[in-house]
């Protein structure tokens, strides 16, 4: 019997050790690297922040099991076949819809951010709206595919569920949460899958006039009176003269990143950085960190790592053996354009300050959690681009 025991022991480590080598092999190993290279760079960042914080400890405990659990579900997702998931996609739509909902009855915000975009258990934040843009894409993943294969994606009737679907996530979003940021993210990814799915021209010009003509009504209707000053004062200063509300931010921002000059002030000297002026610089403004201590050059690496995430997830798309796959990766792709195009551009002064975070370098663990999750989904599509690997899976 203890032979038995024993022989069966080791038959099941050499399989453990199988699943490892071909997980290994067959995995998508450079989007975990270049995530693992980010995440750690933005922990870097991050620490040298929070340098005498109070709340620093336990911030990075937080930030590293994030980073921790991240990768746990990059391999989860590499093995999980997106068409099975994406068959539910009425139940994920549910889903998405209800956990969004939570936050209207238990959702609260942060010390500094009002609207209400976290649920928190035992001093855990969880941001539905930031988990729910994986759903999302899915969701409009499939639906897209399957009007694609009935040769109807381009009917009047295809194209209003589709609206509808968006509207709904839209909305919920920007009201329950009232996170114009995450909202705006929601339509560029959804624009985007459009667009590469093959949704012709002429309804992207019907759209765009239809939304021309209800913009007053959303403007004047559903955005208060800060959040059109908010979106506005970026391009028109004026609105704010003392610039000592909505632009300090960006204002200190930019003067951090200038101050980096090409190779930066160097980790836990940055001067601004150090002092704690810009509220939220370990979330959204971290880019004014990376500037004022690292400089040019580690800004410019933080770009690299971004763009060259977001390249790989294109490619694999591209060479998805399905469309299913290639939508998917493509609106993951679009989550990171639309997110590092604003938190960088709101960082230079460029665009307003609406609360998005840079992916994988801000702190967050709903944000850290969910951008692994998302490239395990892709490595899994590159994985199963040949399914005769996974006859013995």
């Amino acid at each position: 019997m203890n032979c038995f025991t024993g022989v069966t022991d080791i038959a099941l480590i050499k399989s453990f050790f199988r699943s490892v080598l071909r997980f290994l092999r067959e995995a998508d190993m450079l989007l975990l690297i270049l995530s693992l290279i980010s995440s750690i760079f933005g922990f870097i960042l991050i620490s040298s922040i929070l340098s005498g914080n109070e709340v620093e400890t336990g911030a990075l405990n937080v930030q590293l099991g994030s980073i921790i659990i991240g990768i746990a579900f990059f391999v989860l997702f590499s093995y999980i076949d997106i068409d099975i998931i994406a068959d539910k996609s009425k139940l994920l739509f549910v889903f998405s819809v209800l956990f969004i909902l939570t936050l209207y009855f238990w959702g609260v915000g942060s010390e500094t951010h009002s609207r209400r975009a976290w649920l928190r258990f035992f001093g855990i934040g969880i941001q539905p709206a930031e988990i729910v843009k994986i759903t999302f894409i899915i969701i409009t993943a499939k639906i897209i595919t399957n009007y694609k294969e009935r040769k109807t994606l381009n009917s009047f009737l295809s194209l209003v569920q589709l609206v509808v679907v968006f509207l709904m996530m839209f909305a919920l979003v920007l009201l329950v949460s009232e996170d114009i940021g995450t909202s705006l993210v929601y339509l560029f990814i959804f624009l985007i899958m459009l667009f590469i799915g093959g949704v012709k021209l002429r309804w992207f010009a019907l759209g765009g006039t239809a939304l021309t003509a209800i913009f007053p009504f959303f403007w004047f209707n559903f955005l208060s009176e800060r959040q059109r000053v908010r979106i506005l004062v970026p391009f028109i200063p004026e609105l704010e003269p003392d610039r000592l509300d909505l632009l300090w931010q960006s204002d200190q921002s930019v003067r951090a990143i200038s101050s980096g000059g090409f190779f930066g002030q160097g980790l836990g000297n940055g001067r601004l950085t150090q002092a704690g002026v810009i509220p939220e610089q370990h979330t959204d403004f971290i880019f004014s960190a990376a500037g004022e201590e690292l400089g040019f050059v580690g800004c410019i690496a933080i770009l690299l790592l971004l763009v060259a995430i977001i390249v790989r997830c294109i490619i694999i798309g591209l060479k998805s053996n399905n469309t299913l796959g290639m939508l998917v990766c493509i609106g993951i792709a679009a989550k990171f354009i639309a997110q590092t195009f604003e938190n960088i551009g709101m960082s230079l002064g460029l665009l307003p300050v609406i609360g998005v975070t840079l992916p994988f370098f801000s702190y967050g663990g709903s944000s850290m959690v969910t951008c692994f999750a998302a490239m395990g989904i892709v490595s899994g599509i590159k994985l199963r681009q040949n399914p005769s690997r996974f006859r013995d899976f």
